[in-house]
């Protein structure tokens, strides 16, 4: 870099008369403004290189910025897999649930799902327990009949043996009509005052049929065996229902639920007619697994369809009940319910599970007649009543029950199932 003589500088400035008092600032200046134009070019090139710097580097300026707005907080993985472990239990929980709905106290554990007694005398017990069954059920919710015909005939001895005078029997016979009337109304309230609602053991299926059960070969005694205690499930769970809509009432007066009029498993009803009666029990009146929409009671709006997993089965629930109770009844009958499990053997202690298996597929709301045969002996107060009709699906978890599911009941639905394909 070339020197710079001072000397001449000053000697060049002193041609100038007006800066020649200003003289001793000139380099000081000179040095400023160097300085600036260096300073200057360092900033015009350092620019220039964050630029290219930045151009050059953009992927990777990229990938670092996008690693660092994604990066893993410090003990996120720990969070991540206890939240995991959290839904695997949850899953675990509903499945667990879903089981115990189908884990029910048998009615025999000496039955399924094979009798190790080889005497036909075991199906005589299993019917006596199915029976014993439905009188617990009916003295759990108070029930009780209408006067039977012999009970109307042994309050009227007198009134039968009226003799009608000469002359006068139009009369006489309008009179002890008018007694005979007023006499059976009178026991007709007292019944209905001494029950919680009216049941008649006989309306409920298979009561009278394990009455006196017919025996045709070992497996379709065990088959039967195991259709009923299904009904008896399905039984037990609209006894329950009755139970808690009628609570502490002690009359069919004060009542919601004033009678049951039957739990069936066919319909005259029905919109569509099975193919084949073959998935029902010997009976023909038992209930029976639908793997058909046409082999149900009704058309399901589920659509549910007996497959590996479940077990559907139709029902029809007729009851008179109060007009105002009818929405609370429908609501009851679909809600959760508890029951005891005792082991499949009935040898552990009692665990108590919920289970929810019904949903109505159809309803009719008809009105009564009560002069009508069926009703002119029952007393249901002063409330306004009408008959419920509902066509109602049961669901089974298999992985529940179908360790207890008999090898005659399976090779049978093997059979059908082959059949429809």
């Amino acid at each position: 870099m070339a020197k710079v003589d001072l000397s001449q500088l000053k000697g060049v400035l002193g041609k100038f008369g007006f800066l020649r008092s200003y003289s001793s600032l000139v380099i000081p200046l000179v040095i400023l403004v160097a300085g600036f134009v260096v300073f200057g070019v360092v900033l015009l090139m350092g620019s220039s290189f964050k630029k290219t710097a930045e151009k050059e580097s953009v992927p990777l300026a990229s990938n670092v910025k996008s690693l660092a707005a994604s990066a893993v907080p410090l003990g996120q993985v720990e969070i991540e897999k206890a939240y995991e472990q959290q839904w695997q239990q949850d899953a675990n929980q509903v499945a667990l649930l879903v089981k115990r709905t189908a884990q029910r106290e048998l009615l025999s554990y000496k039955m399924f799902p094979e009798p190790k007694d080889k005497s036909m005398l075991i199906f005589d017990a299993f019917g006596r327990s199915y029976r014993a069954g439905i009188d617990a059920l009916i003295e759990k919710v108070s029930g009780r009949d209408c006067p039977t015909d012999a009970e109307i005939e042994r309050a009227l001895p007198r009134i039968r043996g009226m003799k009608l005078g000469r002359g006068s029997s139009r009369r006489a016979f309008s009179r002890r009509r008018g007694v005979e009337a007023t006499i059976t109304d009178e026991l007709c309230r007292e019944k209905a005052a001494s029950a919680a609602v009216y049941v008649n053991a006989s309306d409920i299926p298979g009561y009278d049929l394990w009455k006196d059960y017919k025996y045709k070969t070992r497996d379709d005694a065990i088959k039967d065996c195991w259709y009923w205690q299904v009904g008896y499930w399905i039984a037990e769970d609209a006894f329950d229902t009755i139970e808690a809509m009628n609570g502490d009432s002690k009359s069919v007066y004060t009542s919601g639920v004033k009678r049951l009029l039957g739990v069936n498993f066919t319909s005259e009803r029905k919109m569509y007619v099975r193919r084949s009666k073959s998935k029902t029990s010997s009976s023909g009146k038992g209930p029976y697994y639908i793997y058909e929409m046409q082999d149900g009671l009704s058309e399901s709006f589920t659509e549910r369809l007996t497959n590996n997993e479940i077990d559907v089965v139709h029902f029809e629930l007729r009851v008179v009940v109060s007009a105002k109770s009818v929405m609370d009844f429908m609501r009851e009958l679909c809600s959760s319910k508890e029951n005891l499990f005792r082991g499949y053997d009935g040898t552990e202690p009692p665990k108590r599970f919920v289970h929810n298996q019904i949903t109505i597929v159809e309803s009719n709301i008809n009105p009564i007649d009560k002069d009508s045969d069926e009703h002119y002996l029952y007393r249901y107060g002063d409330d306004a009543v009408v008959e419920l009709d509902a066509i109602c699906e049961y669901i089974f978890d298999r992985a529940g029950y179908d360790v207890l599911k008999p090898e005659s009941v399976k090779k049978s639905l093997q059979k059908d199932e082959k059949k429809r394909r």
